[in-house]
């Protein structure tokens, strides 16, 4: 069951990363070492016959496993806003040549032969979204994007220019039992790396993955001494937040190849085709609950097609947010010394980014990420060696040294994407205080980038401008010592980060149309916003797509909605309390909004088309359940 000749050639993928008319940029999964030829055919030209050898990396996750980046660099550039098919061929084991669409024939939409894909030649559409949980029982908003794609096969001017992935396309956190299963399964399948343990009660990811604590019980696999309580909250605790969602952290990954088979899980049908697995051993209540959890990831599964079909079309761009890693990552410096000064939960981070790096990052900006890439590669070895723990412990302290997980993409409009999670200001007053999302200089090189643009796309996981009543729920919760239970984190919780971010809006070389896309929060929203009795003043559009396939508790997000509108009303007096006072911030409200709800909730993922000055003349939400969700311009002139 585990030799290479049962197992398919390609696992996962090719997705499409960074592309333009001179440089294509490829991920993808092999379970051997390949020889691949791509294929391109422009429009009428003709094809064009490319081998791969000299253009990848190829890097090994363990005996049955390959992670491929390939990076094109063209000889002739590729024309725009033209559909152009491609075949990816493989070599087979005896030397015959297969084709894409016969070892990937749900790759290619209904009457086309080949999968494609368009080089926009400015960004005037962008496909937004974040939060993507599989276990969340709800339709997936990828399964939509993809039924919203084939319905524009013939049209290659009106497919989106990136699709936008902004955080959470993950949930290493927070994972169903049956998913962890499959993870497990998988890992075994592929013989996926190994790799010691310190600071916990098991010595290695093999006795980690036997242990009887390994499902629904992942806080025992921590010693019980005083030093671990903190350790034991932040991770496991699994507390109800009465402002956003309930972790589910005992099922928490852990190990590298726990993360990387997690990846490969979530964006393919291909790995839940080479493994079974029965449920394990289990006490009543977590045995129900693995039911449960079953018959929504059976329903996940069935949309993977139709995610990697869309995923084979459009290029992506994708930054992380906390669950990428671990919930309220990097929330207070407080949680921060708790986190990094344990070895176990530091190895926990460190391969969350590993693997982000390997599946997420190096498709962003491959010519700043190669020197990580190429270390890891060299810790990897072969695949089928236990990681030396030193020599893991320092990639991934590198690692957590990194300045540049944030990256730019130049165009029209340009595309800023910020790193929020890494580069934070931590609070001065109280360790435990939240942090600001970026620190001074990430401030300063933000407004850098936007200085004398006259528009941009500021790709900000977290909305830069949120709800003010939840703004401020977060805030009573802070006050009160307690930031943890509800996720407070936002643009606007610490003083400096606040106060710097609004000075550059106020700036007076700022003056653009500057669209904020951002996710995180479970809801959708639209803002439109200018700066208050300034006449050379930005135009701003807040526009927050949440999630892709999660949502906020329903009764509990209609109450906030409601008292939203009443406490900041207009002309409400609360408005001067709040830090944005000198803004003026107009609602959009829905369409489909049946009582005035100006929040959106419903799992989709978003669709903005932008004039050629920037601005967003059509803004959607995609919903999951096949409807489209407009968000028109407020009825009130902005000034």
């Amino acid at each position: 069951m585990n030799g290479t000749d049962t197992l398919p050639d390609i696992l996962a993928g090719p997705l499409l990363r960074r592309i333009s008319s001179t440089r294509l940029v490829l991920w993808m999964v092999a379970t051997r070492r390949l020889n691949m030829t791509l294929i391109l055919r422009p429009g009428q030209s003709n094809a064009a016959s490319i081998g791969l050898a000299h253009h990848q990396q190829c890097i090994p996750i363990g005996q049955r496993a390959f992670i491929y980046l390939i990076d094109i660099e063209l000889e002739s550039p590729l024309p725009c806003d033209e559909r152009i098919e491609y075949d990816l061929q493989v070599e087979t084991a005896t030397g015959e040549w297969r084709s894409l669409p016969e070892w990937a024939p749900w790759l290619c939409y209904d009457g086309a032969a080949y999968p494609a894909f368009v080089i926009a030649s400015r960004h005037h559409r962008l496909m937004h979204g974040s939060c993507r949980k599989p276990h969340h029982d709800s339709d997936d908003g990828l399964v939509r994007a993809d039924s919203w794609l084939a319905e524009q096969q013939d049209a290659p001017a009106e497919w989106p220019a990136w699709l936008l992935m902004t955080g959470d396309q993950i949930y290493a956190d927070d994972v169903a039992g049956p998913m962890l299963r499959a993870v497990h399964a998988l890992i075994e399948r592929l013989g996926l790396v190994d790799e010691w343990l310190e600071g916990a009660t098991v010595d290695d990811s093999q006795a980690l993955y036997d242990s009887p604590d390994s499902y629904y019980q992942r806080a025992e696999l921590l010693p019980d001494v005083a030093n671990n309580v903190a350790l034991r909250k932040r991770f496991f605790s699994g507390v109800k937040k009465p402002v956003f969602t309930s972790a589910n952290a005992q099922n928490h990954l852990m190990t590298l190849a726990e993360m990387l088979a997690m990846y490969c899980l979530v964006w393919s049908p291909v790995p839940w085709r080479v493994i079974t697995f029965d449920a394990p051993a289990l006490d009543k209540k977590n045995a129900e609950l693995y039911r449960q959890e079953q018959a929504v990831i059976d329903s996940f599964v069935a949309g993977l097609p139709q995610c990697a079909r869309l995923m084979a079309h459009l290029p992506s761009l994708m930054i992380f947010d906390d669950h990428d890693v671990t919930d309220d990552w990097n929330l207070s410096a407080d949680w921060e010394l708790a986190a990094y000064g344990h070895p176990f939960s530091k190895r926990i981070i460190g391969n969350a980014l590993v693997a982000y790096l390997l599946c997420q990052a190096w498709g962003n900006d491959p010519d700043k990420l190669n020197p990580l890439t190429h270390h890891a590669s060299t810790l990897l070895g072969d695949g089928s060696q236990p990681l030396v723990c030193a020599e893991q412990d320092g990639f991934i302290e590198r690692l957590l040294r990194f300045q540049g997980w944030e990256f730019q993409v130049p165009g029209t409009p340009a595309l800023i994407v910020l790193d929020t999670r890494t580069r934070r200001w931590r609070s001065e007053r109280n360790l435990s205080h939240p942090s600001g999302l970026m620190d001074w200089e990430a401030l300063m090189e933000m407004q850098q980038a936007l200085m004398g643009a006259k528009s941009a796309v500021i790709i900000s996981p977290a909305p830069m401008f949120g709800v003010k009543l939840i703004e401020g729920v977060q805030k009573i919760f802070t006050a009160v010592g307690k930031p943890l239970v509800v996720d407070a984190e936002n643009w606007m919780a610490h003083r400096g980060a606040a106060s710097t971010l609004l000075q550059i809006w106020r700036h007076s070389k700022t003056p653009g149309n500057y669209v904020i896309l951002s996710g995180d929060v479970h809801y959708s929203f639209v803002y439109d916003i200018v700066v208050r009795h300034q006449r050379r003043s930005p135009h701003l559009w807040q526009i927050t797509s949440s999630g892709i396939k999660n949502t906020f508790p329903a009764t509990l997000l209609n109450t906030f909605d409601r008292l939203n509108r009443w406490l900041y009303a207009p002309m409400s007096p609360l408005n001067w309390f709040t830090k944005r006072r000198k803004l003026s911030v107009h609602p959009r409200d829905p369409d489909r909004a049946s009582a005035g709800e100006r929040l959106w909730n419903a799992s989709g993922i978003g669709l903005v088309t932008l004039d050629e000055k920037g601005s967003p003349i059509d803004i959607r939400q995609l919903d999951a359940d096949g409807r489209d969700v407009v968000f028109p311009p407020p009825a009130k002139t902005l000034t």
